[in-house]
């Protein structure tokens, strides 16, 4: 099982999983077929979900909570939110950017993990892109939202007006469209094609009639022949490959929405690798919280272990630590520019209406990250939880402050004015959380969290050695 975590790792003592500090006492899965029962026995046996439904219960509330304001937002208008004539973006495209960053990092931490070959990817990978549909899906429905007018959604795609005239094709916001369209159906596929195998084992393990037909029809007929293994393992792999500069791709126009711009604080041509490496900071920081349900609730313990989460806070700390060079770039760059608009708004993120927010950004973002230089740190599940926490937190404001430092202190001093949020604003922050871990609850009720013919692979390669 050691392979789960590192392919040169030594077997652990009996009764000892892989990766697993000193001392915790794990059930070791060593067969195949113990594979199969942990990952699949919660799928198929009703009686081990109290703990699902005291979550989904919660989820539930806050997802009626989500739509009901939502309604409410369509009935009443968008002057609920906090919204001015100025600051005209405010918390609906905050929010869409930091869900498509998350969204974004699904594919690409699946992707990458897979085309380095780093085998403790098969525990995190399927929460990973299975996070990718949720966190799109709901960042699609916040431009609609910060349109107000539902029923003219169709304004986002770029299509002829009634004059006749094509949108301006050199926006960023129009190739936000197709770029977001192009990723969300590449993701579909992408995870989707990763489940067939495992979808045949729940239909083979299924007791009642009903669950067979159902993962039945889902699993397209596969038959384990080694035909399908070797089409399988040639189109995932391909897909693995398109999909890593796709998401680059994607979120880089999303940084350029606001790079295109002549706004001081926004015309950074840092900005596309910037929100990349943010969209994987964040994403890490999601999965690490994904991972720590999954293994509490699902009792997966054995397949989860500290030796992932002690991988992944690497991962985190090297992010953080590019975050951190990118705003001292930022920083520089403002400075040294020599313009008086550019070295005032500096002075304004630092010491302005926003600046306890910004400090508390530049904590959570770069500093709170910095203690994952120590091996104690990183081998505590209730340390990395809280930072990777910490850091979502960090990457909101960070999305927030984008938006409300540059439209409140931009050219024209007549025209600065502050963004003050509303209730509706914070319902629809914490209500898309709530339909976030409602669609993850429904997920982790009907599908494998963890790649089951991946980690019978490891096992295997380890039995064999």
């Amino acid at each position: 099982m050691s392979a789960i975590v590192s392919g040169a790792e030594p077997l652990p003592p009996a009764g000892e999983t892989a990766g697993a500090p000193q001392g915790e006492r794990l059930t070791h899965v060593d067969t195949l077929d113990a594979v199969n029962t942990l990952v699949s026995g919660p799928l198929l046996d009703r009686r081990r979900w109290r703990r699902w439904w005291i979550a989904m219960i919660v989820a539930s509330l806050l997802t009626i909570l989500f739509f009901g304001s939502m309604i409410y937002l369509f009935y009443e208008g968008i002057g609920i939110f906090g919204n001015n004539s100025i600051v005209v973006w405010g918390y609906p495209i905050a929010n869409y950017v930091w869900w498509i960053g998350i969204g974004n990092a699904g594919t690409l931490i699946s992707s990458m993990l897979l085309l380095t070959h780093q085998h403790w990817r098969a525990a995190i990978n399927r929460l990973a892109e299975a996070m990718t549909l949720m966190a799109v899906a709901i960042a699609g429905l916040m431009p609609i939202m910060h349109m107000g007018r539902p029923l003219y959604f169709y304004w986002l795609a770029p299509y002829p007006n009634t004059m006749a005239l094509w949108p301006q094709w050199r926006s960023a916001l129009i190739w936000d469209f197709w770029a977001i369209l192009s990723y969300l159906l590449f993701s579909i596929v992408f995870w989707y094609t990763g489940l067939i195998p495992d979808l045949a084992t729940l239909r083979d393990r299924a007791i009642t009639p009903g669950k067979r037909i159902f993962y039945g029809a889902l699993a397209l007929g596969w038959r384990n022949s080694a035909r399908h293994w070797h089409i399988y393992q040639t189109y995932y792999r391909t897909m693995a490959a398109l999909a890593t500069p796709l998401v680059c791709s994607v979120h880089s126009i999303v940084g350029l929405d606001f790079a295109a711009s002549l706004m001081p604080g926004w015309q950074e041509t840092i900005f596309p690798p910037y929100f990349v490496v943010g969209a994987m900071y964040s994403g890490f920081g999601i999965v690490v919280v994904l991972c720590a349900a999954a293994r509490w609730g699902l009792d997966l313990e054995s397949l989860i272990t500290i030796r992932h989460f002690e991988l992944m806070a690497k991962v985190m700390l090297m992010a953080g630590t590019v975050m951190f060079l990118s705003y001292a770039t930022e920083w520089f760059s403002a400075w040294y520019s020599g313009r008086g608009v550019d070295r005032r708004f500096l002075t304004f993120e630092f010491t302005g209406a926003y600046a306890p927010l910004y400090w508390i950004m530049i904590f959570c973002n770069c500093i709170v990250v910095q203690a994952f230089w120590f091996r104690t740190v990183r081998r505590s599940l209730t340390a990395i939880v809280i930072i990777s926490i910490l850091i979502n937190i960090g990457m909101w404001l960070e999305r927030i402050l984008i938006v409300w430092n540059t439209l409140s202190h931009h050219y024209i001093a007549s025209m600065w004015r502050l963004f003050y949020p509303t209730l509706w604003d914070w319902l629809i922050l914490f209500g898309s959380l709530g339909f976030f871990a409602f669609l993850y609850l429904l997920f982790a009720r009907f599908f494998p969290v963890v790649s089951i013919h991946e980690v019978r692979e490891l096992v295997h390669r380890e039995a064999i050695r």
